[in-house]
């Protein structure tokens, strides 16, 4: 048993300061505000400890992806974001062939096993051609449910969230094949209307996949999916909280008006994330990387011609930056409070490891794997710690 004790430890919703945990066979086994029952094994008296985070929206990162299939690329992706917090995370898939997105759901399938990754997030290949963003609109095609059904079936329960575009021919029949196959429906990359939308919801997609980019915008008239999205409590929306794919102010206003209990802060990182500028691939796609962001190339590495270069093409960022940047506001200009501290992990941690469906992770409570993060009093990550180790 492992007795840890901190200025402030975040579990749950509140904040404990002083608080302790104890730790036994890589578990939380007790919480508690105050001075810990017996003498502390390891002390942290002027910093906060927190959940690790969970990712549920990531290609890769450290120069590696998780869309080749290579077991040691996706464990080096899987590394670097540990090391950046991420103690559990979804690998992303990008729109690709049948036969490729078999390969790749293999390759992962085993990594989930290891232990490694924590599940599969398949972005695509049922898109909007008209909000492919980064993706080859070449591989974008209408749900097919036997292509859905074995893709399912290869995964093994490995599959945890499928992006869909609803409007598209079969799209409702998709969402609800994916919930009764106990996976979350998610939609993104949507022309859809605000009824197609809800349609969708009803039908049991639970998640947006990052609100507001590669989807059709808020109009007065056609609200579309945003508000489709944001305003039914059985929705989580992912949130890319960098300052880059949604402005600052816009972000913190979708804190406040879901809450924190509804907003999953994801990277949606690609290899490039912790890497110089350069260039890079996204999946088939040829991207530019200029001070942290990353873009299709303009050249046009897809043959279609129809892909939008200058697209953003996931992020550079990490679920450290992302976390302190939640302590501020979401919006930059602060202060670090402990009422915003709580809501930082919130998004980061608690509300994607719920949204879904991963237990036992995202929150410092017993029964739960003892993965936390030490972070000092600017909301910057100090130490990574997982199982207890």
């Amino acid at each position: 048993m492992t007795t840890i004790s901190a200025g402030r430890i975040v579990s749950g919703s509140r904040a404990l300061e002083p608080g302790w945990f104890t730790v036994c066979a890589g578990q939380i086994a007790a919480v508690g505000q105050g001075a810990p029952p017996t003498p502390a094994d390891r002390s942290y008296p002027d910093a906060t400890i927190v959940p690790g985070f969970v990712d549920i929206h990531v290609h890769g990162g450290g120069g590696a992806g998780y869309t080749d299939g290579i077991a040691d690329e996706i464990g080096a992706a899987a590394a670097f974001h540990r090391s950046h917090g991420t103690t559990t995370t979804l690998a992303s898939l990008v729109s690709a062939s049948p036969d490729a997105l078999v390969r790749q759901v293999r390759a992962l399938r085993d990594e989930v096993a290891a232990g490694t990754i924590a599940g599969i997030h398949l972005e695509g290949p049922w898109l909007s051609p008209a909000r492919c963003g980064a993706h080859d609109p070449a591989t974008l095609r209408d749900p097919d449910p036997y292509e859905i059904e074995a893709l399912l079936h290869i995964g093994g329960g490995a599959i945890r969230m499928i992006t869909v575009a609803p409007e598209l021919d079969g799209g409702l029949d998709a969402v609800r094949q994916i919930v009764d196959a106990g996976a979350v429906a998610a939609v993104g990359h949507t022309e859809a209307t605000y009824g197609r939308t809800c349609a969708a919801i009803d039908a049991g997609a639970r998640v947006g996949t990052h609100l507001f980019n590669a989807m059709r915008p808020l109009g007065h008239r056609e609200p579309g999916p945003v508000l489709a999205l944001l305003s039914d409590d059985r929705t989580v929306v992912e949130l890319i909280g960098d300052g880059v794919h949604v402005h600052p102010d816009l972000a913190a206003y979708v804190q406040r008006i879901a809450g924190p209990g509804r907003v999953a802060l994801v990277t949606d990182a690609m290899a490039a994330a912790g890497m110089p500028d350069g260039a890079y691939r996204l999946g088939a796609v040829d991207v530019d990387v200029r001070d942290g962001v990353a873009r299709v190339r303009a050249s046009g590495a897809i043959e279609s011609g129809v892909i939008e270069t200058g697209a953003i093409a996931g992020s550079t960022a990490t679920m450290d930056v992302l976390f302190h940047r939640a302590a501020l506001g979401l919006s930059g200009d602060g202060p670090i409070t402990t009422d915003a501290l709580v809501a930082a992990v919130e998004m980061c941690s608690r509300t994607p490891a719920r949204a879904v469906g991963l237990t036992g992770v995202g929150d410092l409570a017993p029964g739960f794997a003892a993965d936390y993060l030490v972070i000092d009093a600017d909301a910057r990550l100090v130490k990574v710690v997982g199982a207890g180790a």
